[in-house]
């Protein structure tokens, strides 16, 4: 029986890891145009890191409901300067990894180069499989997510007409996530390096997700690192307040999922609200015993 890992990326999973979001994009579904500019990104990217973000994951081109796509020359534009950036100012403060978000290995490559340690692909590699053989070649961190349909062809959880049909979602989205697992295994990707992460609001009702995070346990005992992605998400509002909400009105029902997903093993985290965050793992580590006072602390454990 595998047990739930200790480490993703050389990062230690004894504690909570938040992941801090930076997307150098105009039309994000929570902070769309707000850190579009460059040097506006480099500064949220290292308010993160002091508010206690262990990873920042950093991407040019929205995945919401119905965004456009971006090429890849645009997204190196977007997401090069601002990894070089932050990576030459953190360096020496701990050298928190930084994550690129992509579907394409040549933005993976162009952000490796420009001192990156991950790759965060909300395809798992299908839409490019050279990001599995990349990662494999550098030695890089890979987050493999599902999802049912790419961003252009999906509704927000709380919008479908016809809802997503799954027989037994959490078995669906676990066999998936284990046949990408083992292709970039396949191709070279060590077992330490791979996180999955079951796509919370991508191609899921809201009933779907909340299944989903009310059995992430299952993921859990894969093995491989788990990342936990509920942040400001649609579902969240529709649960936590029971109707259509903006981003910014889902904070607590935001935490609320984390906390959830804490108590069912997650130790790693993407999200938007990174101090608020690291109040809610302290006290859940505190309660479930492990008292980790790191937690927040930034950096390599």
């Amino acid at each position: 029986m595998p047990t739930a890992p200790r480490e993703f990326a050389g990062l230690s999973l004894d504690r909570p890891l938040l992941m801090g979001i930076v997307n150098v994009t105009p039309d994000s579904f929570s902070d769309g145009g707000a850190f579009f500019d460059a040097e506006r990104a480099i500064r949220h990217g290292m308010s993160l890191i002091a508010a206690g973000a262990d990873i920042l994951d950093v991407g040019g081109e929205s995945t919401r409901p119905g965004a456009a796509r971006v090429n890849a020359e645009e997204q190196i534009a977007r997401v090069v300067p601002v990894i070089r950036a932050i990576r030459a100012m953190a360096g020496a403060a701990g050298a928190v990894p930084i994550s690129v978000d992509t579907t394409l290995s040549s933005v993976a490559r162009a952000a490796l180069d420009a001192g990156a340690d991950a790759i965060n692909d909300v395809s798992a590699g299908v839409e490019d499989e050279g990001i599995l053989s990349l990662a494999a070649e550098r030695g890089a961190g890979v987050i493999l997510m599902h999802r049912l349909r790419p961003p252009g062809e999906d509704s927000y959880s709380d919008g479908y007409r016809e809802p997503p049909r799954y027989g037994d979602v959490v078995s669906e989205v676990r066999g998936f996530l284990l046949g990408r697992a083992r292709r970039a295994m396949e191709l070279g990707v060590a077992r330490e390096a791979i996180s999955i992460d079951p796509g919370l609001g991508f191609g899921k009702s809201v009933e779907d997700n909340v299944t989903l995070v009310r059995r992430v346990d299952e993921l859990v005992k894969t093995g491989f690192a788990v990342l936990g992605a509920a942040s400001r998400k649609s579902f969240v509002g529709r649960v936590s307040l029971e109707r259509q909400t903006q981003p910014s009105e889902r904070l607590a029902g935001s935490l609320a999922f984390a906390a959830a997903m804490h108590a069912r093993g997650v130790r790693l985290f993407r999200v938007h609200d990174v101090a608020e965050h690291v109040e809610v793992m302290r006290v859940m580590d505190e309660v479930s015993g492990s008292g980790k006072s790191e937690v927040g602390s930034g950096g390599r454990a």
